[in-house]
């Protein structure tokens, strides 16, 4: 995974999973019909704008309330490629990383950042650099089993991968 660049997108604090995903689209679990409504309780045209390769910067507790998969698989499906926060809700959390969608708590790193900013993220070695400014952030480096996850693509192909089990 290693290093992950893109535009940010820029989201307050307790930014729940309603808000990410609202309830009224969990009638499917097709990524992209999700990703179609993706963040839109939160800001309403950001499915329209947000590309392949963004990065969502939040402030705490990003991730509360339900812990269905939705929320996380939703945004990883809209092309969103990192999300840095605060501080995460512990389900969404792990949910993120068995989707294989990385996310990095980083305080500093938020309050130092705008939307429309370009960020470098070395996974690896848990740096965020914004590239308007030139300033190096430290998130607390990803745990190397994760990182193995989202090397992966997720638990499912990491668990494929590890007892091959590929189609044959």
């Amino acid at each position: 995974m290693a290093i992950i660049k893109g535009r940010v997108w820029k989201f307050g604090d307790d930014i729940d999973t309603d808000r990410i995903i609202p309830a009224r689209y969990l009638n499917t679990s097709d990524p992209e019909k999700l990703a179609e409504h993706c963040m839109e309780d939160a800001d309403p045209e950001f499915p329209e704008k947000v590309q392949e390769g963004d990065i969502i910067v939040a402030g705490k507790n990003f991730g509360s309330g339900s812990s269905r998969e939705h929320a996380p698989i939703s945004i990883k499906a809209a092309g969103v490629a990192a999300i840095i926060a605060k501080s995460f809700a512990r389900i969404f959390y792990r949910n993120s990383f068995n989707i294989g969608l990385p996310i990095l708590e980083a305080p500093e790193a938020v309050e130092g950042t705008e939307e429309g900013d370009i960020i470098e993220i070395d996974t690896k070695k848990g740096t965020i650099i914004n590239t308007r400014t030139g300033i190096t952030y430290k998130a607390n480096p990803i745990p190397p089993f994760m990182e193995e996850l989202l090397e992966a693509g997720g638990l499912m192909e990491y668990i494929k991968r590890k007892y091959n089990l590929g189609e044959e």
